[in-house]
């Protein structure tokens, strides 16, 4: 499989770079960065040879002009950054009738698990008190994070009245149905989200803690794998996980 890494200067874009060099049965087609530098291309319209996936690890700003281009030329396409206004998300959306795009706002397999079992338990226990706790290093712009967003949208769609609440302050109880959705900002953590379900009699935990920012470049080979011979439609962590 070949591969062009978009956002390849970047943390991400050169931690993807680095596995696949450690592997035989892949290698890249190109690295693409805005910034550019020794032997990276500083737009993938410069791209003329042959690749299977493109990788985005860049800006969510780009997601525009990227699927564009990726739909020029001919290339599946996995989304791999956070962030993104509802203009861009409804721009992914809407589409992918050209080549399969792959989007996750988090390309862990261990947190498409935890939505899985998010799920779940919303379904199990309809009454309970759920809350999102989610931390993240001190540098990190968005809040609440793609991941606690797609665990929220996640959980509300099982529960077709509830409310998003993004932390809490003033005077006034929980009100029945209420998501309570929190950001920390601490330090250097890569990432960490909790669901607390409280049922009145007994709580669950479910919790899910990454310790390396290489485990989203591993997810998201995965997703170029997955992808790389699909038909043009949009794919998820579900359809990668229900396939494993």
């Amino acid at each position: 499989m070949k591969i062009i890494i978009n956002g390849a200067g970047g943390f991400m874009g050169r931690e993807v770079a680095k596995i696949v060099n450690e592997r035989d049965d892949i290698e890249i087609a190109a690295l693409v960065d805005i910034q550019g530098g020794e032997g990276i291309l500083t737009s993938l319209a410069d791209f003329t040879g042959k690749a299977d996936v493109i990788i985005d690890f860049s800006h969510h700003s780009a997601t525009v002009e990227l699927i564009d281009s990726a739909e020029k030329l001919g290339i599946p396409l996995v989304l791999a950054t956070t962030g993104h206004t509802p203009e861009e998300l409804e721009y992914i959306n809407t589409h992918t009738d050209k080549i399969p795009v792959f989007f996750s706002a988090n390309m862990s397999l261990g947190v498409a698990m935890l939505v899985k079992l998010s799920r779940e338990c919303a379904k199990i226990f309809p009454d309970a008190d759920i809350e999102i706790v989610e931390k993240h290093h001190n540098r990190k712009l968005d809040a609440p994070s793609g991941t606690a967003l797609m665990l929220a949208n996640a959980l509300t769609e099982e529960r077709e009245n509830a409310k998003l609440v993004f932390g809490r302050c003033g005077q006034a109880k929980r009100e029945k149905g209420e998501i309570g959705i929190h950001a920390l900002r601490l330090g250097d953590v890569v990432g960490e989200h909790e669901i607390i379900i409280d049922m009145g009699t007994e709580t669950l935990s479910l919790k899910h803690t990454a310790h390396s920012r290489a485990l989203f470049a591993r997810g998201a080979i995965e997703a170029a794998a997955f992808i790389a011979d699909k038909n043009p439609g949009k794919y998820t962590m579900t359809e990668l996980i229900a396939n494993s």
